[in-house]
């Protein structure tokens, strides 16, 4: 699904509201989440998940190719973790 299926499922389930003005909701949304995680903040959604940032340690590693040793720096990572009410949705539309 991409922003754009997003939006126009949320204006054609809330029919008083423009696409528009549901876009821009949509963005404040997803700046507001990516502005609280920037700040390294964990941003819950109940029913859906949780989003939080992860710092990696530095490490070395072998590249299979040439055999040369890396270095790779600390970096953040975006972890999720679903809901329990996500995850049961999953495992009955996999059945």
């Amino acid at each position: 699904m991409l922003k754009r299926d997003l939006v126009n499922a949320v204006a054609e389930e809330m029919g008083a509201f423009l696409k528009k003005d549901v876009s821009q909701a949509v963005d404040i949304m997803l700046d507001t989440i990516v502005e609280a995680l920037a700040e390294d903040r964990r941003v819950e959604i109940r029913g859906f998940g949780s989003f939080s940032v992860r710092q990696r340690k530095a490490r070395t590693t072998k590249n299979p190719r040439t055999g040369k040793v890396m270095k790779i720096t600390s970096r953040k990572n975006l972890h999720f973790t679903m809901s329990k009410s996500l995850k049961d949705a999953l495992i009955q539309n996999g059945k």
